[in-house]
């Protein structure tokens, strides 16, 4: 992907657009590109862990504990798997399936006990918003949206609104995209947009002739935003980022309290608006633009929506398949608005319009819609479907699988009774504190998905053994996976800022702690009090 070589009011190409033109970014947008030093860090990590799983394992295997045999293997089991997931030295889900593999040929449970959980209806939702989100980028139609938004006429004369706007578009598309697909998509957006802006800062001779574009304090806004605004759009739906989907399903798991898409999002959506204005204020405040007013950029949007063209029948069956799904997703929650959770209409509706027969069913149009039925082509082919994101499916169903083991073997209530011994958290409050503090902890090192998947099995024992709902910590925690604001590898969507070479490390680390602290805030203040308003738990 790359940025259009025509500038609005210019026939030629900017020396501003060759400078980012001749970036890393311009050749590859999901590489991140690392130093020596942090090559050889990563090679180490890997080269460590790769042995260092195995022998935890087997030496916590051989600890004479006062346990049962079934719980200090599959402890000994997941803790090799927590060791390979965040160091990482072959795929995460590879670890899971590996750890899955350890379970059954040690005889934890026989087979079909182990993989049974991996049938949960989550594992198909999924699947079918994995493929929707597909076509959306396939056919445009994220970018289209993306497009309209900065087209805007209030949005191209400030460079604030410009970043507050870039990180609504990118809030509100992953929502129902992958984050790291959605800041990829738009990155060449911002860049040109940066590019813009450089150039009207040379002509004002505010900037000096051979300055480098990609020392833009702006630019390390709007980076900055596209990366930490995917990660604040993600919490607004169920389907929004693995983690929600994995917390979620383990909750599910252990308390048997479900929470219905609708639900989801009324809960989240305060949360999420309070965390945007908090992040667009820290990133403004920490980069403050060099310009206050902008030139150019309207003209270069209008530029750039021109060259869409008129939507395709492509685009509309792609809205027709996600607008059907996500009004199925909410319906059985109107319903219980409307007739209350215990009427017969609502139970009826919501055990046939199970979220994850829903997403597939939806997924399905794509491929039943055509855009030209005279050669029968369809909106989707199988080989965009085996494109999308399997490992993150592996990783949850590996996840549920040890969620599950967690609780039939006991395991899971002797880790909480020992933590919270050990501890001391006998409240609701210090156990989502400690269950916030540590899933950013985690998800600053490893990815969010197995921060997710490692802390909330830790949380829900604990807050049962001492006697406290585990739906509040455990939702916590899982809030909290979707953070790690600090570091280019905490998220997928940081590498790529990072690698733009527009965001020096430390501005990074400056602006990522503060919004971990202020979104950590938030979650342990505010979760609780939706969690009480929206789902009475």
């Amino acid at each position: 992907m790359a940025t259009t070589e025509h500038r609005p009011g210019s026939g030629r190409r900017t020396d501003v657009d060759a400078a980012f033109r001749g970036h890393a970014t311009y050749r590859s947008l999901g590489e991140q590109t690392l130093s020596p030093a942090e090559e050889r860090f990563e090679k180490g990590r890997r080269t460590v862990g790769l042995f260092l799983a195995p022998v935890v394992a087997v030496v916590f295997a051989l600890l004479p504990l006062d346990l049962p045999d079934d719980q200090q293997l599959l402890a000994a089991i997941l803790l090799g798997v927590i060791v390979l997931w965040i160091t990482e030295p072959v795929p995460i889900p590879v670890g899971g399936l590996i750890g899955v593999g350890a379970i059954v040929v040690l005889g934890v449970v026989p087979a079909d006990d182990a993989l049974t959980p991996f049938g949960s209806t989550t594992v198909f939702t999924f699947i079918g918003a994995f493929i929707l989100a597909a076509a959306m980028l396939k056919h445009g139609v994220a970018r289209r949206f993306a497009m309209f938004i900065l087209s805007l006429r209030w949005v191209g004369g400030s460079t604030a609104r410009l970043v507050i706007a870039f990180g609504l578009i990118t809030a509100l598309l992953s929502a129902f995209v992958s984050n790291t697909a959605t800041v990829a998509m738009l990155l060449p957006t911002a860049i040109g947009i940066l590019s813009v802006i450089a150039k009207l800062l040379q002509d004002k001779e505010l900037v000096a002739p051979d300055f480098d574009p990609l020392r833009l304090r702006v630019g390390v806004a709007i980076m900055l935003m596209l990366a930490y605004g995917a990660s604040v759009g993600g919490l607004l739906t169920p389907v929004g980022t693995p983690p929600n989907l994995i917390g979620r399903g383990l909750i599910e798991e252990a308390t048997g309290e479900r929470i219905g898409f609708l639900q989801w999002m009324l809960m989240a959506a305060p949360i999420c608006a309070l965390m945007f204005v908090a992040l667009a204020l820290v990133l403004l405040l920490l980069n403050r633009p060099e310009i206050r007013r902008i030139e150019g950029v309207h003209e270069y949007v209008q530029h750039e929506r021109a060259e869409l063209g008129p939507i395709s029948r492509a685009e509309k069956n792609t809205l027709v398949a996600f607008g059907a799904t996500v009004a199925l997703w909410i319906f059985p929650g109107i319903i219980a608005l409307t007739a209350g959770t215990e009427s017969d209409l609502y139970t009826t509706v919501s055990d046939r319009l199970d979220e994850g027969i829903v997403a597939v069913l939806g997924a399905s149009l794509l491929f039943l819609l055509p855009t030209d039925w005279k050669s029968r082509e369809f909106t989707l082919n199988w080989s965009d479907a085996a494109r999308i994101d399997w490992g993150t499916i592996l990783l949850f169903g590996t996840g549920i699988i040890f969620g599950s083991l967690l609780a039939d073997t006991g395991l899971a209530e002797t880790i909480g009774t020992s933590s919270a011994d050990w501890l001391g958290l006998t409240s609701t409050l210090a156990i989502t504190v400690f269950a916030v503090i540590l899933a950013i902890i985690i998800s600053e090192t490893t990815s969010n998905t197995a921060s997710a998947a490692v802390v909330v099995p830790i949380v829900i024992p604990v807050a049962v053994a001492a006697g406290i709902n585990p739906f509040v910590p455990a939702l916590a925690a899982t809030f909290a996976a979707s953070f790690g604001f600090m570091l280019p590898v905490s998220t997928p969507q940081n590498a790529i800022v990072y690698g733009s070479g527009v965001v020096p490390i430390t501005k990074m680390i400056r602006s990522g702690i503060s919004f971990d602290v202020l979104g950590a805030l938030l979650i342990v203040v505010l979760l609780p009090v939706m969690i009480g308003l929206v789902l009475e738990v």
